[in-house]
């Protein structure tokens, strides 16, 4: 039996993670940036 799909399944499901971490990320880099133009205009 070969490794293959087990090796081939781990890569996507990094790739997934990471994909998925990025956009979360950003998402909250955007919200944060968001709330500090909002403080500043106080």
């Amino acid at each position: 039996m070969t490794s293959w799909p087990f090796v081939i399944a781990a890569y996507a499901l990094v790739l997934g993670a990471t994909a998925v971490f990025i956009i979360v990320n950003i998402a909250a880099m955007r919200s944060a940036e968001r709330d500090v133009e909002e403080l500043k205009r106080r």
